[in-house]
């Protein structure tokens, strides 16, 4: 996109672009009975669910639903999460009959429990992490490409496929329970990270739509866990946060490592809760823990002389997962015995024995995830090695309290601008003075020990006071919780956190210069939504005009930020620097012509939308006539 040369740019009247932030409260449906919470989360899903009838704050208590799966061939049972799984057994592995759910006789996929199980023995046929895939800026996540690196005779899905799946599941399990209140009908909130970029988001509610459900809408996960925490109190949350707090929520689950900043203000005298910052993506949790344990074992056995080969690691990361748990929940477990099962005929039973140790799962654990740092520390950043095998792109850098630090650097100045906050002059990063964890991986006491010792030892420092812990959340079911919550706070009942986007986004703009040798042109960043526009609102920039190229391939570059709140709508930036705006995919797409010349160039203004789904929509819209061209955000769909 490029701006048409001849034409003045009046400055921005600012009144005339800020939209009307009032949140609408939904409407009521047709049939709509329940608040439903769906935790699509990246080892387990979760579906809660609550009655909208003849409820006050007091007695509204989600339920969590019992999601009937697979447990082994021919077993079903009810289980109140799905794990995030799904198995590509060979066509002779299992027998027709063995596999039936209360709703089908022959699932498409085996997915939950069965999937896990069957997963561990042989790993190169197990789906996982299809959440992490589906936010892979480097993949098509609708191209079949998971499992990963598995043979060729095994059928392979994408991330895409995966996540409607596990939504497939989920419905036709409340469905089969709940036959007079068609999911279709009900309020639905997904959860996705916080830091989900615009393309993950969107895909989320395709991958919704896919499965008919239409009306479903997106709730940040940290929020979720808030709400969670504020429903487990039955009202008696205010006793508890104080204005002028700020609450950290940590959440840390098999895949992901999310960190929210929410903010206690008061307005007319009633306390308000601001989500004020969200952390960046980072690929780090307990999958990277039991990867850590099973290299871990792994250079033990060799030094007593056992090889371990690729495919027998993927199993003993399994087996280190399971044990690691036992380890964490006896604290009277000293060590965990581990079998490998071996091709070797040499050794007795056809398996590699060995044991995983209390003292290994500290000295892994613990210290290397959670090391004792300075807030002054940042993550190791290495040069990556130009030929890499495909995966994901996890963290470089496995010490989750150096991020923690950079995070909380990087947001100094998050709540400048809420005269309820206070922060100390002589502050280095922002101090938080309430916890919130969420998150399967700090169930273990030793983690949320060290993390909590870790960050009051940083305040402590600079003379503030310790943070205190805010308990009584599931750390497994209070993000299905939280979002079923949500449902009833969109109602206008109960308190809402205000959140809108959790970054400033920008389109590039490239400016009409003359061609000169060896010099690329000028880019602006023009900022087309700025942090926390609320959901179901627009901002248009009827006062900047834009050349769009129609019926040929054009590129588009987009950049966000987390830390450039006083951006408003039609800011430009002529230099930023890498902290302040991320780069996005660019897109390349063809817009339709609709009746013009290949090449075109309209004369167009942007309008840019937060739905009430929560994705973000960018539109051009035609100087002349009614013309309107939306540039998606979805840019990995591979179409």
């Amino acid at each position: 996109m490029s701006e048409l040369p001849g034409h003045p740019q009046p400055e921005i009247n600012e009144e005339a672009t800020v939209a009307n932030e009032n949140i609408a409260v939904a409407p009521p449906q047709n049939g709509t009975r329940f608040s439903i919470g769906i935790d699509l989360g990246t080892t387990h899903c979760v579906l809660s669910y609550a009655d909208l009838n003849h409820i006050d704050e007091e007695d509204f208590s989600p339920q969590v639903m019992a999601i009937p799966q697979l447990t082994s061939p021919g077993s079903v049972e009810e289980k109140q999460q799905l794990p995030s799984f799904i198995y590509q057994a060979h066509e002779a592995e299992l027998a027709d009959d063995s596999i039936s759910l209360p709703w089908t006789a022959k699932p498409d996929y085996l997915i939950g429990e069965i999937a896990r199980n069957l997963g561990s023995k042989t790993p190169i046929r197990l789906v996982a992490s299809a959440k992490s895939w589906l936010c892979h800026t480097g993949v098509d996540c609708k191209a079949p490409i998971l499992p990963a690196e598995s043979p060729e005779e095994i059928e392979r899905i994408s991330p895409f496929q995966a996540t409607t799946a596990y939504l497939q599941h989920l419905c036709d399990a409340w469905q089969s329970q709940h036959p007079n209140a068609p999911l279709d009908q009900q309020d639905v909130v997904i959860t996705v990270p916080a830091s989900f970029d615009p393309a993950a988001r969107e895909l989320t509610v395709e991958a919704a739509r896919a499965v008919g459900l239409d009306q479903a809408i997106l709730l940040e996960e940290p929020q979720a866990a808030l709400y969670s925490w504020i429903e487990k109190s039955h009202g008696d949350w205010r006793k508890h946060a104080e204005v002028g707090d700020i609450i950290l929520v940590v959440d840390i689950g098999g895949g992901t490592t999310d960190l929210s900043l929410i903010a206690v203000t008061q307005q007319e005298g009633n306390l308000e809760l601001t989500r004020v910052a969200v952390g960046d993506h980072i690929l780090l949790g307990g999958d990277n823990m039991d990867l850590a344990l099973a290299y871990t074992v792994k250079a033990k056995m060799e030094q007593e002389g056992k090889r371990i080969e690729p495919w027998q690691l993927q199993a003993l990361t399994h087996s280190c997962r399971d044990a690691k748990e036992k380890i964490f929940n006896n604290l009277e477990l000293e060590n965990i015995p581990l079998v490998v099962a071996s091709r070797g005929s040499s050794l007795i039973g056809g398996t590699l024995r060995t044991e995983l140790t209390r003292e290994e799962v500290n000295r892994v654990l613990v210290e290397g995830f959670m090391p004792k740092v300075a807030v002054s520390d940042r993550p190791v950043s290495r040069p990556r090695s130009g030929l890499r095998t495909a995966g994901l792109p996890y963290a470089q850098d496995a010490g989750i309290t150096r991020h923690l630090a950079a995070f909380l650097a990087k947001q100094h100045g998050a709540t400048d601008e809420l005269k309820d906050i206070n922060l100390p002059e002589h502050a280095s990063f922002l101090h938080p003075t309430a916890v919130l964890f969420n998150g399967g991986v700090l169930k273990a006491g030793a983690l949320a020990e060290r993390l909590m010792d870790v960050l009051n030892s940083w305040l402590i420092a600079e003379q503030a006071p310790e943070a205190r812990l805010l308990t009584g959340a599931d750390l497994d079911l209070a993000v299905a919780r939280g979002a079923a919550y949500y449902g009833y706070v969109r109602k206008g009942k109960g308190v809402r956190i205000k959140g809108g986007t959790a970054a400033s986004y920008y389109v590039g703009i490239e400016s009409a210069m003359l061609a000169v040798p060896g010099l690329a042109p000028e880019i602006q960043a023009l900022c087309i939504a700025p942090f926390g526009m609320e959901e179901g609102t627009q901002q248009e920039l009827p006062y900047d005009e834009f050349g769009l190229v129609i019926g040929e391939p054009v590129r588009f570059r987009f950049f966000a930020s987390n830390i450039r709140r006083e951006d408003k709508v039609g800011t430009r930036l002529d230099y930023w620097t890498n902290e302040e705006l991320d780069e996005l995919d660019e897109i390349e797409i063809t817009l339709p012509e609709e009746g013009r010349r290949p090449g075109e160039v309209v004369p167009v203004h942007l309008c840019a939308a937060v739905t009430e789904v929560g994705t973000l929509e960018l539109q051009a819209v035609s100087q002349k006539d009614s013309g309107r061209w939306k540039i998606e955000f979805d840019v990995r769909a591979g179409e």
